[in-house]
């Protein structure tokens, strides 16, 4: 039985979205998601133009680097010329990084907070207002499982992933009187070709990270089936897998097994290896104890 009062979830038919990083990956099955619910979608990627196959037919496209303010006040403008408003932004656009504290250099520090993080916040900041006048909308963030559990070696990357969690959590009590949403998406390990966007000194590292993203069991479409639920349904926190549900959990319930999970880690990064598989076995053996206990 449907209660009176139950929150129905959010509708996209008609709306209006600009979906950066949309030409390939987790961007890209939202997109598709998007056009079949209904609504009006414009791409913003780095490309001049869309690669060719890479969005469904109707979908607009802009080149958009995340990092360029320029970038983001053209794509205000054409969106308020050719769509009045926006209903939805999706802040998605990002790049792999990886690395031990004193392998990687600031140079690779600088471009992952200039894409992941403040790429995220040029964004909001061109769209708020937007909403704001307009009555409402919807800011829906790609974090990432590393934005709430923090593995070894993944320094640049946690940071900037938990400051995309801070980012979307302040904005959702900041942006609540204004009728705007906010969600940040925060899935494990993809397939995706996030991989070859690693550009760090820790090859090590990066070759384990690489490795992790190309035998990942989930595809993008998987995550991307979630995470859109999540985003109809206005979660703050979206977790997209079992992985996550069970780390995050331990992290914030069981916190000596967490605890002893990345001490186990970063062993294995002292020893070069990733420190990645450990943790997450552990996790998910607690995970299936504590299934078989209940």
């Amino acid at each position: 039985m449907k209660l009176p009062f139950a929150r129905q979830p959010r509708s996209y038919a008609g709306a209006r979205a600009l979906v950066t990083g949309g030409c390939s990956g987790l961007g890209q099955a939202l997109v598709k998601l998007l056009v079949r619910d209904g609504a009006r979608v414009v791409v913003g990627d780095v490309h001049e133009q869309a690669p060719a196959g890479s969005l469904p037919e109707g979908v607009d496209y802009l080149r958009l680097d995340v990092r360029s303010e320029d970038d983001w006040n053209a794509a205000r403008n054409w969106v308020e010329a050719h769509y009045g408003g926006l209903d939805l932004l999706v802040n998605n656009a990002g790049i792999a990084a990886g690395g031990r504290i004193d392998v990687a250099d600031m140079q690779e520090w600088e471009r992952i907070i200039d894409i992941n993080l403040l790429g995220v916040v040029r964004g909001c900041r061109a769209f708020v207002p937007m909403m704001k006048q307009q009555g409402g909308g919807q800011i829906v963030n790609t974090a990432s499982l590393a934005g709430l559990v923090h593995a070894p070696a993944m320094s640049s990357y946690n940071a900037v992933k938990a400051g995309v969690v801070a980012i979307s959590e302040t904005l959702r009590a900041e942006l609540a009187p204004d009728h705007i949403a906010v969600s940040a998406i925060c899935p494990a390990f993809f397939r995706t070709n996030l991989a070859s966007s690693f550009q760090g000194k820790d090859v090590d590292m990066e070759h384990s990270g690489t490795d992790l993203i190309n035998k990942a069991p989930r595809s993008a479409d998987q995550v991307a089936r979630v995470a859109y639920a999540g985003m109809k349904a206005e979660k703050l926190i979206i977790l997209t897998d079992q992985d996550g549900q069970i780390a995050y959990g331990a992290k914030r319930f069981v916190r000596p097994v967490y605890d002893a999970a990345m001490r186990s880690a970063g062993k294995r990064v002292a020893a070069g290896k990733s420190p990645t598989p450990a943790a997450l076995d552990k996790l998910q053996s607690l995970g299936a104890r504590s299934r078989r206990d209940k």
